[in-house]
């Protein structure tokens, strides 16, 4: 029998994975964006892509829908599929706009936080209780929280003074900010038209133009939400109700707790986001204003793959493109053909450098399309400009679902117990 040496086993080759994106590499990619959107203004000659009312609308219009989009990740972050965001925004415009006409605005900020709790509570209370499927219960909500606010709507706005069934009295307005001197030089440095300059103009000119307070806070809830949530002990025990809530309950953690409390949470953000729309957005409380942004956050939050930038960009995204269509409508989006058609030359190139020839193909033919559409026609029709914001959401989903990864135990019934 030998005794020589014993040869260390060779280690497996592990398999590459995807680079993280550092803030070099993220910044390097926001310019090339900005590059791009300045060479399809410059041809196409819509220059309000990039104006200031386009990126404030934009920005405005991003609020609800990211607002919708962090309470599902709040929500799913603790392995509780929200699909009844749509249904607490629902509550959060009703709520908000009945406190907010009688107290003033902050009084119905406030309320419609409340509004929106209740559903997360109410759905905390259906799936993480009695266990009943998640997407049945939020489905239950969404169709609950309609017919709900329509039946207070008839013996409370109807008999106020400027109200209807469907319609609440106006609201008063909250505080904007403008930065004097600053928001000027920036419109005016806009209006020129130069390549890349005015477009970084325009941006920066929305964020400091007619910017609510209430759309401060909203902006400052993502880091908040970042640093609860990875930087903090409840976040780490919340994060793992989501990923493995066995485990964690065989480590102490209260796994219906931090459920119920991320479930109340999340229907609070939604809530928000359905007070800034009847408060801020529109002054009033409509019938039906909340037009499915709580099913577009959620798309957003899938979007940024669970993570609060992420989702952020994705309702950055969705907002963008639903204002296109509010300002300059079918000029804008036809500009966006040729956008379209630029991304997707890029997406043939980068998968023929892959050697996914398949993939490169059918982009190939897609741009081609594009391409000729745009260059055959001055403007779209007027049904896929009202589509452009929903159109967008499919693709955007269609395009990143092999990069997804959900918490593992997302949706996954449990029972108190099973730990121990």
């Amino acid at each position: 029998m030998s005794t020589g040496t014993v040869a260390k086993p060779s280690a497996a080759p592990r398999k590459a994975g995807r680079r993280k994106l550092t803030w070099p590499w993220i910044l390097l990619i926001v310019a090339a964006g900005l590059v791009l959107f300045s060479l399809v203004r410059i041809v196409s000659g819509a220059d309000d892509l990039t104006s200031v009312g386009q990126v404030s609308g934009a920005l405005q219009l991003a609020v609800p829908i990211g607002l919708a989009g962090l309470g599902g990740l709040w929500s799913e972050r603790a392995g509780v599929v929200n699909i009844g965001l749509e249904g607490m925004m629902v509550l959060g415009t009703w709520f908000g706009a009945w406190a907010g006409y009688q107290w003033g605005p902050w009084v119905g900020v406030l309320f419609g936080l409340v509004g929106g709790a209740l559903g997360g509570l109410l759905h905390a209370v259906i799936t993480v209780t009695f266990n009943v499927n998640h997407i049945v219960s939020g489905v239950a909500i969404n169709i609950l929280a309609v017919g709900f606010t329509q039946y207070l709507s008839n013996f409370t706005f109807a008999e106020a003074e400027g109200g209807s069934s469907k319609q609440s009295p106006r609201i008063d307005e909250i505080t904007d900010i403008t930065v004097p001197g600053l928001s000027d030089w920036l419109a005016t440095l806009q209006g020129k038209h130069w390549f890349l300059i005015s477009d970084l103009a325009g941006i920066l000119g929305g964020l400091v133009t007619n910017l609510s307070l209430l759309t401060v806070v909203a902006i400052l809830l993502i880091p908040a939400t970042w640093w609860i949530l990875w930087r903090t002990a409840f976040g780490l025990r919340l994060r793992s109700c989501g990923e493995n809530p066995v485990a964690a309950e065989s480590l102490g953690v209260n796994v219906y707790k931090y459920k119920y409390i991320a479930v109340t949470a999340s229907g609070a953000l939604a809530g928000l986001g359905g007070a800034f729309l009847a408060i801020v957005a529109t002054g009033i409380y409509q019938e039906g204003q909340t037009g499915g942004r709580g099913y577009i956050g959620l798309a957003a939050m899938i979007f940024g793959n669970w993570m609060p930038g992420g989702m952020a960009l994705g309702a950055g995204l969705f907002g963008f493109t639903d204002s296109l269509k509010l300002r300059g409508g079918a000029e804008n989006v036809h500009a966006l053909l040729l956008l379209v058609a630029v991304l997707l030359v890029i997406a043939t190139v980068w998968q023929l450098y892959k050697k996914k020839y398949v993939p490169a193909v059918i982009a190939a033919v897609f741009a081609v399309g594009f391409f000729l559409w745009y260059a055959f026609t001055d403007q779209v029709p007027s049904q896929f400009v009202d589509a452009a914001p929903y159109i967008t959401t499919l693709l955007v989903l269609a395009l990143s679902a092999q990069r997804l990864r959900m918490p593992k135990a997302d949706g996954l019934p449990y029972r108190k117990g099973q730990g121990k």
